[in-house]
């Protein structure tokens, strides 16, 4: 690799971009684009996510016809005391955590609620667009540990599944 820093003292930094890639990476963020002076950086990563608008109002689940997969969350065990055993099902991006596709609505699922891994458990809205996230698992809803409209962070735990 080349020196990141020329003579002209406004040439890319290698060690920004890659500082800006990881915090892309561990943000979620798919597109950032940069502007200082006449100098222009435009970063994408990952394929294209198709994703549904949902009409001012409220929120709904996606149209049963979906042509691109819902978002899942990858399982892991949980290293808590007392929750050994148990798989946690995390939020896949930065967002708001909605338990049902429109206020007043029964949630997707509660405690005692038997999923499978293709079974929507919650939506989460990012930048006005609902996503479905699926439990990824098959079990038994053991906690959920999030209210119904409070922020979540990526990687944020939502749900523990008793397999």
């Amino acid at each position: 690799m080349t020196d990141s820093r020329s003579a002209g003292g406004d040439s890319f930094d290698l060690d920004k971009l890659q500082q800006l890639v990881e915090m892309m990476e561990k943000h979620d963020l798919r597109e950032v684009t940069l502007r200082r002076g006449d100098q222009q950086w435009k970063l994408k990563r990952g394929a294209q996510e198709v994703v549904h608008a949902v009409p001012m109002g409220g929120y709904a689940a996606p149209a049963p016809v979906t042509p691109a997969p819902a978002t899942t969350a990858a399982p892991t065990a949980t290293a808590k005391t007392g929750d050994e055993g148990l798989l946690q099902v995390k939020s896949p991006m930065v967002g708001t955590f909605y338990v049902s596709s429109q206020p007043g609505e029964p949630a997707f699922v509660k405690v005692g609620s038997t999923v499978k891994s293709d079974t929507v458990v919650c939506l989460i809205e990012a930048m006005k667009f609902f996503n479905p996230v699926k439990a990824d698992v098959s079990g038994t809803i053991a906690k959920v540990l999030i209210k119904d409209g409070d922020a979540v962070e990526y990687g944020q735990v939502l749900f523990l599944v008793q397999p």
